[in-house]
């Protein structure tokens, strides 16, 4: 019996979600990215470190654009749940910003600091303060849209699954829509991996945290974006993920993006021409 599905081994799974491991040199990005985004907290209007939780982990970067009532994207950063924070990832405000979109990049705890279900509640904290404050820095609380990266397009899932107006007491129609980018939707791999060491899995925190086993009939519109040369294992997880979405009834695409890998997807928060701009453009503009 192999450890899972038919991986029967640590490497082999390695393989498939560590990117090192399966020759996709992310060196470039890591060190780019921090000046990347120091440049834009220069040229842009920002507010910095706004908390929205009683830990110093949890803040958020605002990146206001001009204007009343704008359209409001929060970013959640990847990392695999245990690297990086906000400030990695200003870079993606610059374009949406220019379009009239306010975007906002949050910050969170890592493990093995906390556990995944601690962090999936601090960005759902996060989320719900925008529903409340976001018309603080000009944008519109009714008019919220999130991405995520990795780690990040798991707990931009667990957003779409979470029962705003039951469990938060704020309009769940807020949440107009959310956008997982190599993603990670089972988390019942990651026990046999490297990462095991950082995330200290149990049975039970998979089950709870791992939207495949959560799927609602009343999700907001999704979307799941893989590069075209992720490892299979990226696809198989989206795949899972949008054809548990689909049968409940929920609006759903997949895509595939040709000739990126996990990091080059990102790219496309800076170029207007690339899919993942122009969706979130048609998500801000309802």
């Amino acid at each position: 019996m192999g450890l899972y599905l038919d991986f029967d081994t640590v490497d082999e799974l390695n393989w498939q979600y560590l990117p090192s491991k399966s020759g996709v040199d992310g060196t470039p990005y890591y060190e780019g990215w921090p000046s990347q985004s120091a440049s834009t907290r220069e040229t842009l209007e920002c507010r910095l470190d706004v908390p929205f939780g009683p830990t110093l982990d949890e803040y958020l970067d605002i990146f206001p654009a001009k204007g009343a009532n704008t359209p409001v994207h929060m970013f959640i950063h990847g990392g695999y749940w245990r690297a990086f924070t906000a400030k990695e990832f200003s870079f993606v405000a610059n374009s949406l910003v220019e379009r009239g979109i306010s975007v906002v990049v949050n910050s969170y705890s890592l493990c093995p600091a906390v556990t995944i279900d601690e962090i999936v509640r601090q960005n759902r904290a996060a989320i719900k303060w925008l529903m409340q404050h976001a018309g603080d820095f000009g944008g519109n609380p009714a008019n919220i849209s999130i991405s995520g990266h990795s780690a990040g397009g798991h707990l931009a899932a667990m957003a779409a699954l979470t029962d705003w107006s039951g469990d938060y007491g704020t309009d769940a129609a807020a949440l107009r829509g959310i956008i997982g980018i190599s993603g990670l939707y089972d988390l019942r791999p990651f026990r046999f991996t490297d990462m095991q060491t950082h995330l200290q899995l149990t049975g039970d925190q998979i089950q709870r945290c791992s939207p495949l086993f959560h799927v609602t009939d009343a999700m907001p519109p999704s979307w799941l974006i893989a590069g075209a040369n992720e490892t299979p294992e990226f696809h198989r997880q989206a795949d899972a993920f949008a054809e548990a979405v689909q049968a409940r009834g929920n609006k759903i695409e997949r895509i595939s993006l040709a000739g990126d890998n996990h990091f080059t997807v990102m790219d496309g928060f800076n170029d207007p021409q690339s899919q993942l701009f122009q969706l979130i453009c048609d998500l801000a503009a309802g």
